[in-house]
């Protein structure tokens, strides 16, 4: 399966039979390079994910900054040290999942809530982990 397939069938799909899907999403290695993302998903800095993988090493580093994504700053909120990091802006937020080799992005708005996006990005990076990828 291609990454983009990951995206576009296990991502950026239909949640729950609500008819409602994240906002975007996309799949990028450590480096920062993408894998695969939806057409929408934020142009990132290399900063930002250089950032994201340091609070990975280093859990708690993003908190007094916020966790910043194509210059959008979300509060950072309960996670899962080294393994998921979960951002708040407004009614929307962020999760991200680390993989062995890649991050896992979801981005999601209303009505989209939290845990369903947790859960879908969550679900995903559980089985790229378990692929030993």
């Amino acid at each position: 399966m291609s990454w983009q397939a990951y995206v576009d069938d296990h991502l950026m799909c239909d949640i729950e039979s609500t008819g409602s899907h994240l906002s975007s999403a996309a799949i990028v290695g450590h480096d920062g390079s993408v894998w695969a993302q939806s057409s929408n998903f934020p142009k990132f800095k290399p900063q930002e994910i250089t950032d994201i993988m340091r609070d990975f090493d280093e859990p708690g580093t993003l908190a007094p900054t916020g966790l910043h994504l194509g210059g959008v700053k979300y509060m950072v909120i309960q996670g899962e040290a080294g393994a998921v990091i979960r951002g708040k802006k407004g009614a929307g937020g962020v999760t991200v999942k680390k993989t062995g080799q890649a991050l896992v992005f979801g981005i999601y708005d209303e009505p989209v809530t939290p845990g369903q996006c947790n859960l879908v990005v969550e679900r995903l990076g559980d089985y790229l982990i378990e692929q030993g990828l």
